[in-house]
């Protein structure tokens, strides 16, 4: 017997294999399937089906290009959409696989088609709810993806699924397609593994105390990065298999320098590399940061060039291609080093510790101009620094004009990360005076310097 959750780095999304006897089953398939073939072969086990729980909006599913792997059967969730591949597994309905027996169940409410899956053990005793983006661990899914006009529906339909999940006994392992961190979620906590019992007992989003209340609480518009509907899309038609597509090649200085007339280049080191120096141009977004705001800012129609060190480049692929980025058409071998070893010039982001502003703002100084791009919770929850001007890091490339040309800004983040992204989208539109906060607001309060307040 088989049981493996497979988690994906970056976009925080689960996966599952489960198998018996000679057959196995996956849910919600991650674009690089790989891992799941192995496993089940491994094991001595064929993958007989593939179950989707929903059209995910987040990531490219695996689906398709796994069948082509395997000849497993996909059956799909949404049956109001046309999908151009698999077909429906109705409510009720039921495969076997081995021993074991998994059931279909309509949980609508994060989508209109939404379904979990139930899973059954050799003597018909319920082992797990796979509940994909209905209920997670200490959160429950999103309602906001049809628009503002049917958010009471769709949390009052969400309410309805949840009472069927929670139905099952206490200790019936509860398996989501996210855990902490995911963009599907509101607050989704960070519990290793979790069961009906213990959502019922912990999850504060189960605690609201009937459907109006539930309703109220979860009813609300959440960020939508413009990629989802890109990943909408292609989670319809069936997206083209990596195997089929060109890998992004290592490219010299000379070649690199060449593409990038044509292309974005994305610099995926940390805040320090990039603002010490950097290929002219260049957007900066972190490695592990692209999952969370790659989607804002990479285009999917122009070729991206990558600039990232050592073992990150192929990680920042990686993450890329699970979001349907197939347009990397390269990277810089060497990274900087060889770009500065051809001759080329690079351009730098100035970056400081807070102290100096700190104590100029502790003798009531007003003369810096303070860009705060943290999310409005964050502000709530960490402190608003004094005279210092909120646009949200997403927000920034709608409302760069708010920001002044003409004197020095220094920008603060949590820790200096999301602020290195912003400078490099603001000195990529003509802004040259730009300071980066290293350590952000968590340097800031680690110092005790004055924070506004309310």
């Amino acid at each position: 017997m088989l049981f493996k959750r497979v988690e994906s780095e970056g976009i925080a999304h689960y996966s599952y294999l489960v198998g018996d006897k000679n057959e196995a089953v996956v849910i919600d398939p991650r674009r690089d399937c790989d891992v799941y073939v192995k496993m089940s072969e491994k094991q001595g086990m064929s993958i007989r089906y593939i179950l989707e729980t929903h059209r995910h909006e987040d990531f490219i599913v695996g689906s398709v290009e796994l069948s082509a792997k395997t000849g497993a059967d996909i059956l799909h969730a949404d049956g109001h959409l046309e999908y151009g591949y698999g077909k429906i597994l109705a409510e009720g309905k039921r495969i076997s696989v081995g021993r074991l027996g998994i059931e279909a169940i309509d949980t609508p409410g994060h989508t209109l088609g939404s379904k979990s899956y139930v899973l059954y053990g050799p003597e018909g005793e319920t082992w797990a709810v796979f509940s994909g983006d209905a209920l997670f661990a200490g959160d429950v899914g999103r309602t906001d993806f049809m628009g503002r006009d049917r958010l009471e529906e769709m949390s009052g339909l969400l309410y309805e699924s949840i009472q069927k999940i929670i139905g099952h006994d206490d200790g019936t392992l509860l398996c989501p397609a996210h855990g902490a961190g995911s963009v599907c979620g509101d607050s989704i906590a960070d519990r290793v593994w979790t069961t009906i019992g213990l959502e019922r007992k912990l999850n504060p989003k189960l605690k609201h105390g009937g459907k109006e209340r539930f309703v109220s609480a979860t009813a609300k518009m959440l960020d939508y990065p413009p990629y989802f509907r890109m990943m909408e899309e292609r989670n319809l038609v069936g997206t083209p298999r990596l195997t089929e597509m060109p890998s992004p090649r290592s490219m010299s200085p000379k070649e690199f320098k060449y593409a990038s007339k044509d292309s974005i280049i994305l610099d995926a080191r940390t805040e320090l590399g990039f603002g010490s120096a950097h290929v002219p141009g260049s957007i900066s977004i972190w490695a592990d940061g692209i999952p969370s705001f790659g989607g804002w800012f990479l285009p999917y129609d122009r070729d991206i060039l990558l600039v990232a060190d050592g073992m990150e480049v192929q990680k920042t692929i990686r993450y890329l291609a699970r979001m349907g980025y197939d347009n990397i058409k390269g990277y810089l071998v060497k990274a900087m080093l060889s770009w500065h070893m051809a001759g080329n010039a690079s351009e730098g982001i100035i970056t400081k510790t807070v102290q100096d502003l700190c104590k100029s703002i502790d003798n009531g100084s007003e003369d810096a101009w303070i860009l705060d791009v943290r999310g409005d919770e964050e502000i709530a929850r960490e402190g608003k620094l004094p005279y210092s001007h909120h646009i949200h890091i997403t927000d920034l490339p709608e409302r760069k004009n708010e920001v002044p040309k003409d004197r020095e800004v220094h920008i603060f983040c949590g820790s200096g990360l999301r602020s290195m992204t912003a400078a490099s989208l603001l000195k990529r539109e003509g802004w040259k005076d730009l300071v980066v906060m290293l350590g952000g607001i968590t340097s800031w309060n680690s110092l005790t310097c004055p924070l506004e307040e309310d």
